[in-house]
């Protein structure tokens, strides 16, 4: 059950901003420690019940690239400290967001509710 404030009582408003977007909530939590907001914490009533998500499976899709182009794209990766495929994957990935193309809807497995 949550807890209530009483009409009487004010509630200071919380320290920790509202975010947009996941990657800004993200963003927000790399560069602080909930230590930062422990007189902000609630107790919390109740099991907790977490939720756990599936990925949908990838797909392969294969792309020839000259020798001079895979041995550029290994360096860059190594720079950023991930391999080159998933350098690739997160560059495709960028362009179809900056290209503002989405994904097509996944159809439902007859198993899902």
């Amino acid at each position: 059950m949550a807890r209530t404030t009483a009409p009487s009582q004010k509630r200071a408003k919380s320290r920790i901003p509202d975010f947009k977007t996941i990657q800004e909530e993200a963003d927000f939590w790399d560069s602080h420690s909930t230590a930062e907001f422990e007189d902000e914490w609630e107790p919390m009533e109740g099991p907790l019940e977490v939720l756990m998500y599936r990925a949908a499976p990838k797909k392969a899709l294969t792309v020839r690239l000259e020798p001079d182009l895979i041995e550029m794209l290994g360096e860059v990766a190594r720079t950023k400290g991930v391999g080159s495929s998933t350098l690739a994957r997160m560059w495709i990935m960028d362009q179809l967001r900056s290209a503002r193309v989405r994904p097509p809807k996944r159809k439902r497995s007859k198993g899902a509710a």
